[in-house]
């Protein structure tokens, strides 16, 4: 088959938008030539892959399978054109990060801020999201790096360098009953209402091993996906969570706030910088990552 970029985007693009009227003009093209593009590909291959239903149109199986290496294929092809201006002796090109919530949120805007100041012509783009998505999207070079908060790992062809330790700390008001002790317990935490992170935090993770490990019976109250909402919902009611340091340092600093470690956790947290092997690092890339680095030491 002769494939080129054009009917691989359409593929991507029909699965996200349904419509030819908006893939052709997404794409700079005639609705006819994207119909004839559609064609073309099922005379190729043989097999149908797509289907109209109401006006929409639709992937078949055997298209959503070949929507799997276009999406691939597409964000290769991007990639390769970023990198490639990287190396522009203008300076200029796009850099494109995800980040988990703990750094994306507290740690990043900062920096990111800074270091568009010192270099004007890179411009930045930051999507939030919790590590497993990070990890996918390095995967699929749908960012160039990730900053994000795990445990230890091995995920080839991913890459992770280490910026700092993440700390997990349990958390409450300063009137909370817990704040008159210098050092928790496991078995003090047992009748305490317990805020727990959404179904795909790695902060909930830690939490639920750590109190396996130490057979700690929690009892839940309340599950949010939020940072901000669990901060908000300890400040205001009596309830105990985990996060990180660094996302309570500014209401530690007014007093809104306490913390004590995690009793007997054995499990270790970092913030890494994340990449994929298969990514060209130019001079571009290294600058960022030697700007990020030098930063996190000064926080």
């Amino acid at each position: 088959m002769n494939w080129n970029l054009v009917k691989l985007q359409i593929i991507e693009l029909l699965d996200k938008h349904k419509r030819i009227t908006s893939v052709a003009e997404q794409l700079g093209l005639k609705q006819p030539t994207v119909s004839f593009h559609m064609k073309s590909m099922e005379q190729d291959l043989g097999v149908g892959l797509f289907v109209s239903k109401a006006g929409k149109v639709h992937l078949t199986e055997a298209g959503q399978s070949l929507n799997h290496y276009a999406k691939k294929i597409n964000a290769l092809a991007q990639e390769a054109e970023r990198v490639v201006k990287e190396f522009d002796e203008r300076g200029s090109g796009h850099l494109k990060i995800g980040a988990s919530y703990v750094p994306g949120t507290y740690m990043l805007p900062s920096i990111l801020s800074a270091f568009s100041k010192r270099f004007p012509h890179i411009s930045i783009s930051l999507t939030v999201r919790t590590s497993p998505v990070i990890k996918e999207m390095l995967l699929n070079h749908e960012i160039d790096v990730g900053v994000m908060s795990a445990e230890p790992f091995q995920w080839a062809p991913l890459i992770g360098e280490t910026l700092c330790e993440d700390e997990l700390v349990f958390f409450f008001g300063p009137q909370h009953r817990l704040a008159r002790r210098d050092t928790l317990y496991p078995e003090l935490l047992k009748d305490i209402p317990f805020i727990l992170h959404g179904q795909e935090s790695s902060t909930r993770t830690m939490t639920l091993k750590w109190a396996k490990n130490l057979n700690v019976d929690i009892k839940p109250v309340m599950e949010m996906d939020s940072l901000e909402a669990i901060k908000q919902a300890v400040l205001t009611g009596d309830s105990v969570s985990v996060i990180s340091k660094l996302a309570i340092a500014k209401e530690v600093q007014r007093g809104e706030l306490t913390y004590r470690p995690i009793p007997q956790n054995p499990f270790k947290r970092y913030i890494y910088f994340t990449y994929n092997e298969d990514r060209i690092r130019s001079s571009f890339f290294d600058s960022f990552f030697e700007y990020l680095r030098d930063s996190v030491r000064t926080l």
